[in-house]
């Protein structure tokens, strides 16, 4: 049987489940330092550990569960990970180079049912959720190539916009995001985590009303429900009449930014009207809104869809910031390499097809 990684637990429950068999609270914080800040890959490497307890957890846990299937790396620094499962699922993680540090994107389901029609991700249906030590070791795997390279660098932000629809798998997305900001551990600051979602407007509302207080992206893409319905089909659930509402209430509930993320397609919402009408629809969120314009990795199996000119992306901008919208341009990562989410283990399923 194969064991779960042990980076599932978050340390409230790894000094809980030790304290439950006979074994001090210590014991526990000594086992998260050597995991996440010596970042030891066995357990008999954590030198000063009760040997019994060692055991015990050697019996119940697994450290590294992950194995780098293919790597991909890009001339301006991107690496692409495709890691296999434990039972043979291929997912996707992208350690991506900033002016502001490392960051990286996870994957968080194994494929997606949330089928936009743009994206390389839903080409493969869910098959199911990743664990929340599934997730919490794609920073590890990616910091233990960091730091084989010996340049002292560290994992810096993370962004759960991989493979799979994060609030789709709300509980084990938490977890991971509990693990990876503990201040013992990673401790990676709530404010350079982003969550990124398609529109689960219930999901939204829980998410507002969690502890978590990392950073939320709205993947929008559509200033209009016709346009979003087309593109998106979860808008057919999470119309903007819930959308809209639920974000308005983890604004006002948080009073943080919201990204609202616009992926450019050729001729389908990157006209003009498209943002006029996108600027109508931030209102009077703009304040608390910045709209993050996506330029298109076209993808072989969606050839509908084209990038939009350059032309049409800097006249999207310019309307945008004309109406008082916070607007940025996404900067692109791996462009030379298989860049759009999904595409590289799309590549390879099809390849061993």
């Amino acid at each position: 049987m194969n064991k779960p990684s042990i980076y599932g637990l978050t340390l409230d429950q790894l000094t809980s489940w030790l304290e439950e068999r006979g074994h001090k609270k210590s014991r526990a914080a000594r086992v998260w330092d050597w995991l996440y800040r010596k970042r030891v890959t066995s357990f008999s490497d954590m030198a000063d550990v009760n040997e019994e307890c060692l055991q015990l957890l050697e019996d119940h846990f697994a450290i590294l569960t992950l194995e780098v299937h293919t790597k991909q790396e890009s001339a301006d620094g991107t690496v692409k990970f495709l890691f296999k499962l434990v039972d043979g699922n291929l997912i996707e993680t992208v350690l991506m180079r900033h002016k502001f540090g490392l960051s990286v994107c996870v994957t968080t389901q194994v494929g997606c049912n949330i089928g936009c029609s743009f994206c390389a991700s839903g080409l493969i249906s869910k098959s199911r959720d990743l664990s929340s030590g599934e997730i919490v070791e794609q920073i590890m795997k990616v910091q233990h190539h960091l730091d084989e390279a010996n340049n002292d660098e560290r994992v810096s932000h993370i962004v759960v916009m991989g493979i799979g629809e994060p609030f789709d798998n709300f509980e084990n997305m938490s977890d991971f995001i509990r693990v990876i900001k503990d201040h013992k551990g990673l401790a990676i600051g709530p404010r350079h985590i982003t969550v990124s979602t398609s529109g689960l407007a219930p999901k939204i509302i829980e998410f507002a009303d969690s502890d978590l207080q990392v950073n939320l992206a709205i993947s929008l893409h559509a200033p209009n429900n016709e346009l979003r319905t087309r593109i998106m089909k979860i808008n057919r659930a999470y119309p903007l009449e819930k959308l809209m509402p639920a974000i308005d209430y983890y604004l006002e509930k948080s009073n943080r930014r919201i990204t609202l993320e616009y992926i450019l397609l050729k001729d389908v919402n990157d006209q003009k009207e498209h943002a006029l009408e996108l600027a109508e629809l931030v209102g009077n969120r703009k304040k608390l809104a910045n709209v993050n314009l996506i330029p298109y990795n076209p993808v072989d199996e969606h050839s509908q869809y084209q990038r939009s000119t350059q032309e049409s992306i800097t006249a999207f901008y310019d309307t945008l910031k004309k109406q008082g919208v916070s607007v940025s341009v996404r900067l692109e990562h791996g462009t030379d390499i298989d860049a759009a989410c999904g595409q590289l283990r799309s590549k390879q399923i099809n390849k061993a097809q």
